[in-house]
């Protein structure tokens, strides 16, 4: 007889574990079930390590510029072991957390590969046994896989995906990386400040292409400056590796093909949708084109009682979205009465790099693509008290607004620490605040956030210090 629940979650990363302890909230009798370690990508291979090596490689970096603080550091360096060893002990520790919620919160947890084989039924396979399960309602959060290029797969030697990029054997001397999203940035950033020399290959026409087009440009400029070669409207055509190294074909914008030479290649290039072997076709669930699974504002999908969340449903891939789908989801299964639909446009997204982005909402062009009148401020961080005292004087604070209703449309920030400060206009849009409510609202002083104050001022004419 299958083990029955009101809810079995396929998948325990941001969105699956997060979606399981608020159906449980809810009183719901829940199973998540996960194949390799609870957390899932995010936790375990994603966003929490690759902030412990970016943090490492900050830190290493403010060593090397001491000086520049009235300090004095000698034989500076590093242990690439030891950076890993710190990397993989932060995520260790934050699976023993997630391990302890399910435990707080009584959700069955079961190890093994789960694959639909009904309607409301589930099947995990965990070496050669098998487990039937039963439940009223099933959510999909199987997450997404690093995309290979067809002539390079990777080997985990010469070729890295970010996987193998945050635990290397050793330590890349000349580091090809393609593809120039947040993974790609952040990984050439770590990279370069470790002391490799980096090149990035992008075949759109600038960098971190789904941002303002002022923070692709900026950022372009401050990793130039920092040695980064940078190489837009390019591809890589062929990559060959030896022993010693990679020799990779590169066609620049006019067509032209040049040989050149690395230690390492990181292949940043997208994800793929992990919906293979998981029983969709067996029960009907529909995927896009890209292969995503399709579904409403909800996350239900088009068969009843089967829900989807997270990176297997598409774009923006962020664990904060999985995360806010899963307790949209949940909620929506236990007829939770303030259950509310996604909103992507109030979704930030946030680039771990040295300069740090963030932005939520329209970039420039897109709100003028939509018809909007705009009224646009930015303001730099040289204006900022607080930021040249901390020696990051460095960067801008862009915000964009409908000029006829004050609606803030968009922001866009490039700096120190500009990953923390967004959700200050996350709230504001979450709320449809006006220029007006945040023209009066009062920022402390000395802060960063007083940027976001003059912005503001700024697309109306009243920036006070600039």
């Amino acid at each position: 007889m299958a083990d029955t629940y009101d809810l079995i979650v396929l998948g325990s990363g941001p969105g699956g574990y997060v979606a399981a302890i608020r159906a449980a909230q809810l009183g719901l009798k829940v199973a998540i079930v996960e194949r390799e370690r609870l957390g899932g990508i995010c936790l375990n291979w994603g966003c929490i390590p690759t902030k412990a090596l970016l943090r490492t490689s900050e830190i290493y970096h403010y060593m090397q510029n001491a000086s520049a603080y009235g300090l004095s550091a000698s034989n500076v360096a590093f242990d690439l072991e030891k950076v890993v060893e710190r990397s993989r002990k932060v995520a260790g520790q934050l699976n023993s957390g997630v391990t302890g919620l399910m435990k707080k919160n009584k959700i069955t947890v079961i190890e093994g590969v789960g694959k639909l084989t009904a309607k409301g039924k589930l099947t995990v396979t965990t070496g050669d046994k098998k487990t039937d399960l039963e439940a009223g309602n099933i959510i999909i959060a199987t997450g997404a896989r690093a995309r290979d290029l067809p002539f390079a797969k990777a080997d985990g030697k010469r070729i890295w995906t970010y996987r193998h990029a945050m635990v290397p054997p050793e330590m890349p001397t000349k580091l090809l990386v393609i593809g120039s999203g947040a993974i790609g940035v952040e990984f050439a950033s770590f990279y370069n400040d470790m002391g490799a020399e980096v090149t990035i290959v992008e075949m759109m026409d600038r960098i971190l292409p789904v941002e303002d087009a002022e923070v692709s440009d900026f950022m372009a400029k401050a990793l130039t400056k920092q040695k980064i070669k940078i190489l837009a409207s390019t591809g890589v055509s062929k990559i060959e590796t030896s022993d010693t190294g990679v020799k990779a074909t590169i066609k620049a914008k006019d067509g032209t093909l040049s040989e050149q030479e690395f230690s390492h290649v990181i292949v940043a290039v997208g994800i793929v949708p992990n919906v293979e072997n998981i029983g969709l076709e067996d029960v009907g669930v529909e995927p896009d084109k890209r292969y995503h699974i399709k579904t409403d504002e909800y996350g239900r999908t088009n068969v009843d009682g089967i829900y989807a969340i997270g990176d297997v449903t598409g774009p923006p891939w962020l664990a904060h979205k999985a995360s806010h789908e899963g307790v949209i989801a949940a909620e929506k299964i236990a007829g939770y009465a303030g259950v509310h639909p996604m909103n992507k446009g109030n979704i930030p997204g946030c680039t771990y790099s040295r300069p740090q982005v963030a932005s939520v909402g329209m970039t420039e062009a897109q709100a003028k693509e939509a018809g909007h009148e705009l009224k646009v401020g930015k303001f730099p961080f040289i204006g900022n008290g607080k930021a040249i005292a901390l020696g990051e004087a460095e960067g801008f604070v862009k915000t964009v607004f409908d000029a006829k209703t004050g609606e803030l449309l968009g922001a866009h920030m490039v700096g120190a620490e500009v990953t923390e400060l967004i959700q200050g206009y996350v709230v504001a849009r979450q709320l449809e605040t006006t220029e007006t409510d945040l023209m009066q609202t009062v920022f402390a002083h000395p802060t960063l956030s007083e940027m976001m104050h003059e912005s503001v001022l700024g697309a109306y004419g009243r920036a006070i210090h600039f």
